[in-house]
């Protein structure tokens, strides 16, 4: 038994989380989310707040959500808003995925750096303004 006020910790049903991004122009979105980046759609699923587009990366799902409504942008930006501001993306060779992301003409936020001693990052914007970043450790 938990003592009272002390929150029992998450049991997970798998090791990754899923996240939600409501976009402006789903058409621009899964270009980049797929073209791009190269992740793998599996599903669309009418909602009741629009429809959902489901990708994969590893064992995580990015959600695309095309909304019935598309409601108005807030500000952009890293520092700019409380809230959810970026997803991250782990991965093996991170300065070939920089060179190829430049090749396909993806404009950085933040160019890849040694963030400390053996963890690099980079970061790139999609088409609504949401940062994504690429960290590869060791």
């Amino acid at each position: 038994m938990t003592p009272k006020g002390v929150c029992r910790p998450l049991n997970p049903a798998k090791d990754s989380v899923d996240l939600g991004i409501v976009v402006s122009d789903i058409t621009k979105s899964l270009d980049f989310y797929q073209e791009v980046l190269g992740l793998n759609k599996s599903e669309e699923l009418p909602t009741q707040f629009g429809t959902l587009h489901r990708l994969h990366f590893g064992t995580s799902d990015i959600k695309l959500i095309d909304p019935k409504q598309v409601p108005a942008a807030g500000t952009i930006g890293l520092e700019k808003q409380i809230g959810l501001r970026y997803i991250s993306f782990r991965v093996h060779d991170i300065s070939a995925l920089c060179v190829e992301l430049q090749a396909r003409g993806v404009e950085f936020s933040m160019a890849e750096t040694e963030v400390r001693p053996g963890v690099r990052m980079a970061m790139v914007n999609d088409p609504d303004g949401n940062t994504g970043g690429f960290i590869q450790r060791g």
